[in-house]
């Protein structure tokens, strides 16, 4: 395997990292699992893990395997996409069993990675994630070792996944008046109004943002940098061309699609609320 190699990891295989090692048992040490994702043009994207069960020894290891053969067919059922990459382990180094456990790997997918994921959280607030190859040493008829050699390793993600991770980011902030919702530990519902004019307000501080590194540009405060300038051009030329009164006279069509959706959804809601209610008297 090439040693540069790029591992991009998604957030929900992080999420199931953690959940493993929260409910882990009492005696163990750590946790392993298999990684599942895809692998071209020298990135691996991994996109979903699983647990695996095992104990660790100090001349041994015992895993369940079959365990893990049957967990992966009935993942390979739902998304055939997904194949085995390599394999995940708690804590911030790699172990003397390590290289047990890789070899197995190497059985089930050609070049497996292994990532470590540090839950500890010692003396620091941010997990410490790390990607390794197995490379392979010796000398031919002698005797045969291998190195694990640290690869890069980047956090991506889908659209979607980045509307769940800000929603799950607001409940590490302390409650604000007026933009957050005065709940402990948790953000409740918001109305599709109320998103729109959240993100209205994130809109109009991120153009004040670009705004000010253009000026700034311009006047020879700050070097420019091509990569943000060619960000800004595509931004630009998507923009439709229309007039001020087209623009305005689509948004207030779309706003007025929204609110007649919001007024059959509670119109819903109430003859639901009213069916359940109706539902309970008759049965008393």
């Amino acid at each position: 395997m090439a040693l540069d190699l790029t591992v991009k990891v998604h957030p929900v295989v992080l999420f199931q990292i953690v959940d493993a090692y929260e409910r882990r048992n009492s005696d163990s040490q750590r946790v392993i699992g298999t990684l599942l994702g895809t692998v071209e043009k020298g990135v691996v994207e991994v996109t979903n893990c699983f647990c695996v069960p095992h104990k660790e020894y100090d001349d041994q290891v015992e895993a369940e395997l079959s365990y893990a053969m049957d967990l992966y067919d009935l993942n390979h059922r739902v998304n055939a996409q997904e194949n085995i990459v390599g394999w995940w382990a708690t804590g911030k180094e790699v172990t003397t069993h390590s290289s047990v456990i890789h070899e197995y790997y190497a059985r089930e997918c050609n070049n497996p990675v292994h990532l470590t994921v540090d839950t500890t959280l010692v003396n620091t607030t941010r997990m410490g994630i790390k990607a390794y190859v197995c490379v392979q040493l010796g000398v031919p008829n002698g005797k045969q070792g291998c190195m694990f050699t640290p690869t890069k390793v980047q956090i991506t993600c889908y659209d979607p996944e980045i509307v769940g991770l800000q929603l799950c980011q607001k409940t590490q902030l302390p409650p604000m008046p007026g933009l957050l919702p005065k709940t402990v530990g948790g953000v409740e519902p918001m109305m599709d109004l109320a998103q729109i004019a959240e993100a209205s307000t994130k809109l109009l501080a991120m153009l004040e943002q670009v705004l000010v590194y253009v000026d700034d540009v311009l006047a020879g405060n700050q070097p420019p940098d091509n990569q943000v300038g060619r960000a800004l051009l595509d931004m630009v030329n998507s923009v439709p061309k229309m007039s001020s009164d087209q623009f305005d006279e689509m948004f207030n069509s779309n706003v007025k699609d929204l609110l007649m959706a919001v007024a059959l959804s509670q119109l819903i809601k109430t003859q639901l609320q009213l069916n359940e209610k109706l539902t309970l008297l008759t049965t008393l």
